[in-house]
């Protein structure tokens, strides 16, 4: 991995989701330069977590790209996974990195500078700031913050901030200009008719 990777996709496990086939279009676009976020929904088995992890992790390591798995950080330990990310009702960022030891990759979710200083003082590698616009691809979630609160964000932390929620290609310009160093997608690929052509539109407005 030659630097932190700019677009992060999380998996989309509802029903009628194809996780892997997205993934795998997705590495297909833009390689090394995709993370791709585990992520199942609240009520899956950590079994079903596991496979669906180890699936991923393979699909990764033949691209070169990263493997990160969200909230189970057992999880990212058992399939040897590059990190974790741990979201607000989650671990502690410190308590995720003592989990994961110093080397690994750790993402924090933070949505106003002062959270976002805190998290990285514990140990976050990269933040997930948002959401930065209204989105359907989960619920409950508070209002949305614009590109001015990823901005806030951005310049009060030194480590890449990753815009999330509602992100689409027309909207990463706006999204780079205000300080996001990349973005994270769950509908705007696991929705789209063909993944491979979305990704290839978020990769180049990100490029």
């Amino acid at each position: 991995m030659s630097s932190f990777p700019r677009l992060h996709l999380i998996t989309d496990t509802r029903p009628g989701r194809e996780p892997l086939a997205v993934a795998e279009a997705a590495l297909g676009v833009a390689g090394e330069g995709l993370a791709v976020q585990v992520r199942v929904e609240d009520d899956a088995t950590d079994r079903e977590a596991y496979e669906l992890a180890t699936r991923v992790r393979a699909l990764c390591a033949e691209a070169r790209a990263t493997c990160l798995v969200n909230d189970r950080l057992h999880i990212a330990l058992a399939v040897g996974a590059d990190g974790g990310h741990v979201g607000a009702l989650d671990l502690p960022v410190e308590a995720a990195r003592r989990v994961l030891g110093p080397h690994a990759i750790l993402g924090a979710t933070a949505r106003e500078p002062a959270t976002a200083k805190a998290a990285v003082d514990a140990g976050a590698s990269y933040l997930g700031v948002g959401p930065a616009y209204a989105t359907t691809s989960k619920d409950g979630l508070p209002p949305p913050i614009g590109v001015e609160g990823i901005a806030a964000v951005a310049g009060a932390v030194g480590v890449p901030v990753i815009a999330i929620a509602g992100v689409t290609a027309e909207r990463i310009p706006e999204l780079r200009a205000a300080g996001a160093y990349g973005v994270a997608v769950i509908g705007a690929l696991s929705r789209a008719p063909d993944p491979a052509t979305a990704a290839k539109q978020l990769w180049d407005a990100l490029r």
